[in-house]
Parts: structure tokens; C-alpha cells; sequence
């Protein structure tokens, strides 16, 4: 039987719902010879999302990464609708038995009862006052935050137990949790960065298909930047002649939003990424694919990923070191970076709950 190409679905970022890594066959879609292709029914309904409980006990996660700037972490929803099709936490979704494709994007699970969870870890005597980090993996302000409120769940808990936290995000939303960041933010608990890939609104819509607009993220920036909330820009993933042209239009423009901070990852494709991206290459970009894929394997040590620590997320070579001195030589020129916003980790105290004993002293 011949095997059925993929297809572009409206409103999605990877082309394929490939098989994971982890499973023992993989799926092609084929024709059984009656020309019964299901996708060439215009009268079928769209591929939608569909959000199932997590299960997990415990919340807070842990790494011990030599080049990650946290060790603790917090991701109320696995999957992300927002479907960037560079993301490289699309391979965490074969761990559940779904396909980092398709699946990631339209299969999500929520953690429900992250609040409650988080609470009684924050409790616990082996508890260690950390900045937690938000966003770390899938986005905690994906299109169904707007429903489930779960990351403001977790930001009202971290307020009452005066816990810092750190927010990475590209979505616009998080301003409706400018209330709670900026009263952290005035006890120097909280911080913010937003991602802004590219400031080209139609290549946005076919890299990150439910995301925010690039002139939203710069609108969310300036607006927690009104409230006095500390807020960066994070150029990310710098992919090579689709984005790199725009840093310095990027930079500038999150500085006249307001951002005060930045920073910046490579193109990173670890794992089945690989396959995914290119997919997405042939059918948006067929003409400078082979001219992205070199340049990454220039700044990979010849392959596709380079998983190294200290490399992994700014590359090496040239290219690499060239992208890293234009990002320097313009941080300077716009004065981003200069302060160094430290979190406050001293005020952290459970509050007491009904029946809790008082103290005498």
C-alpha cells in the first residue's frame, strides 16, 4: 500500500504525528487502495485539543544542570497547545505514549491539583527555600490557562509562603497575573522573561501556530513592566536565516517595551525534533532548508544536536560565536543586563492554617 504524505493542519505546528522513540512499531499512514484518504474529507471536523488529570503525587522537580540557572521547577501542564514546532520539550511527550508531534499539541494533561500539591511539599520539613522555576518546559500560560487558572493557583500559593519565582513564557496572559507578580515583585519575589522569536507576525503563525503575536509579547512585556514587575526578553530559539537577521529589532524592541533583561538559546534538536523540524522546513521553507540545516550543523560539531553541557544552548563554532557577539554588542548598546535582579529567598514562611497551635514567643 502507498504510504498517505502529511498534510498541513490550520492551527498547528508539526506537520506529522510520528511514532515516539519509545515505540516498538511505527505508524505510516497508508492507502488501503480504495482512495479513502480521511484528511481529503472537507467535511471533517478539525484536529482539536482534548486535556486529561494528571496523576502525579509531587510537583516540584529537580535538576542538577550545570548550565540550567535553577534547581528546582514547576510545569502545571504537560504538552502545549501553543505548537512551536522547535520546541525541545515535544520528546517528554513519548514518555506518556503520545508522539511529540501532533500529540504534544493537541493531548495535554493538566496537574489539577498543583496548588494543593505544592502546599504540602512547601511544608514539608526537608523544604529548602529555592526560586521556583515556571516554564522551564511546556508553557505555564498555554491557551487553556485561561479556563483552568492553575499557574495563578501556584503563583497565590508561592505569594502567601513569600517563595520567589521565575516565569519564562510567550504568551500574553500573563499580564492578567500582574496583581500577584507585582506585590511579589515589590518584595523581590518574582521575575519575569518573555519569549519573543521573531517580530514577523505571518512566519510567528507558522512556527507558533496558537501562540501569542509578536506585538502581544511586546504588549505583555511593557504591561509588567507598568505594574513594577522585573521583566526580560529572551531571544529564543535563535534559528539560523529564519530569525537570526531580526535579534538586534528584537532586542531593541523588547527594550522600548521595557525589558530590562535578556538573553538568548540556539536551535537546539534533540531527539525526534530533528525529524519534526525538518518536516516543517520542507513545507514552510523548502528553499533555505538545506541552508538552515548546515548552518546548525555548523554550530552543532557537524550534527543536527549537540546535547553537551556549556554548548548545548549556545553552540560552538563561527556561526555560534558570531551570534554570541552581535547579542553581546547590542545588550551593551541598549544597557540591557546591567542590573542583576536577585531573588529574595529569606522571607520564606509557611503561613499557619486553622487549628495550628500558636506560638507563645
Amino acid at each position: 500500500m502507498d504510504e498517505i504524505p502529511t498534510r498541513l493542519l490550520k492551527g498547528r505546528g508539526a506537520v506529522s504525528n510520528a511514532s515516539s522513540r519509545y515505540d516498538s512499531e511505527a505508524r505510516v499512514r497508508t492507502d488501503d487502495g480504495w482512495g479513502n484518504d480521511p484528511d481529503a474529507d472537507p467535511d471533517l471536523p478539525p484536529l482539536r485539543t482534548s486535556v486529561m488529570a494528571d496523576a502525579s503525587r509531587t510537583v516540584i522537580a529537580h535538576n542538577k544542570s550545570p548550565d540550567i540557572p535553577f534547581d528546582q521547577s514547576l510545569n502545571p501542564y504537560r504538552g502545549c497547545e501553543h505548537g512551536c514546532i522547535y520546541c525541545y520539550a515535544r520528546p517528554t511527550h513519548a514518555y506518556l505514549g503520545f508522539s511529540p508531534g501532533l500529540d504534544f499539541e493537541t493531548k495535554l494533561v493538566a496537574k489539577f491539583d498543583a496548588p494543593a500539591i505544592l502546599e504540602r511539599e512547601l511544608r514539608a520539613k526537608s523544604y529548602r527555600c529555592r526560586p521556583l522555576a515556571m516554564g522551564t518546559n511546556t508553557d505555564p500560560y498555554q491557551p487553556i490557562e485561561r479556563k483552568y487558572k492553575i499557574t495563578r493557583g501556584v503563583l497565590e500559593v508561592l505569594s502567601a509562603y513569600g517563595n520567589p519565582v521565575t516565569i519564562v513564557t510567550k504568551s500574553a496572559l500573563v499580564a492578567r497575573d500582574a496583581d500577584i507578580l507585582a506585590a511579589m515583585a515589590k518584595r523581590g519575589l518574582a521575575r519575569v522573561a518573555i519569549s519573543v522569536t521573531t517580530l514577523d507576525a505571518d512566519l510567528a503563525r507558522k512556527m507558533e501556530p496558537r501562540a501569542a503575536t509578536p506585538s502581544r509579547r511586546l504588549g505583555a512585556i511593557r504591561a509588567l513592566k507598568d505594574a513594577g514587575v522585573p521583566v526580560g526578553v529572551m531571544v529564543a530559539p535563535i534559528i539560523p536565516t529564519l530569525t537570526d537577521p531580526e535579534m538586534e529589532k528584537i532586542l531593541e524592541a523588547a527594550h522600548a517595551a521595557g525589558a530590562e533583561s535578556a538573553g538568548y538559546v540556539l536551535l537546539r534538536l534533540p531527539l525526534e525534533i530533528k525529524d519534526l523540524f525538518q518536516q516543517w522546513l520542507d513545507e514552510h521553507e523548502p528553499g533555505r532548508a538545506r541552508h538552515v540545516l548546515s548552518l546548525i550543523r555548523q554550530s552543532r560539531d557537524g550534527k543536527l544536536n549537540d546535547a553537551s553541557f556549556h554548548s548545548r544552548f549556545s553552540g560552538s563554532g563561527a556561526y555560534a560565536e558570531l551570534i554570541e557577539q552581535r547579542f553581546h554588542l547590542a545588550t551593551r548598546r541598549l544597557g540591557l543586563n546591567r542590573n542583576r535582579w536577585e531573588l529574595d529567598t529569606s522571607q520564606f514562611k509557611p503561613p499557619p492554617r486553622a487549628g495550628d497551635q500558636m506560638s507563645l514567643l
